[in-house]
């Protein structure tokens, strides 16, 4: 299995669950449980994180520097996580909801650059070989 296809499956996934994040959001009536939802995606988006960083972004970094995009690709990253730290510090129900939300929207966004620049990058640069070597080497991280 190619490591893109691997990532571009658990986007499939995120994809899933930010649509039942947006949608049971506004129903939900504690900060508890915005802070659950929150805790699951960050907990899945960590790891996530930490794949492509280790398996996909050390093939493309120069490339990513290349077109200006590099600092963008990490930030994003921090931004996001940024967005679920202030859902666990808002003490007001509805802007905790408001901030979950945001941090969906901003991971949607992200991921739907990774899906349109970032994979077929790295179909583009990196040989067959590496790019099913780092497929297997996902399939190994997550046993």
């Amino acid at each position: 299995m190619k490591i893109t296809d691997a990532l571009l499956a658990e986007h499939i996934v995120f994809h899933h669950l930010f649509d039942h994040i947006e949608k049971t959001a506004p129903r939900l009536n504690t900060l508890a449980e915005v802070c659950v939802l929150a805790d699951l995606l960050e907990s899945m988006l960590v790891k996530h994180s930490k794949s492509e960083d280790e398996l996909l972004m050390n093939y493309l970094d120069d490339s990513i520097e290349q077109l200006g995009q590099r600092e963008t690709f990490h930030e994003e990253h921090e931004l996001i996580e940024a967005h679920l730290n202030h859902v666990r510090a808002e003490p007001d129900l509805n802007r905790c909801r408001q901030k979950l939300i945001d941090a969906v929207v901003g991971a949607r966004k992200h991921f739907d650059k990774e899906e349109r620049l970032l994979f077929p990058l790295a179909e583009r640069v990196i040989s067959y070989h590496n790019i099913m070597k780092l497929g297997r080497q996902w399939i190994e991280q997550k046993a």
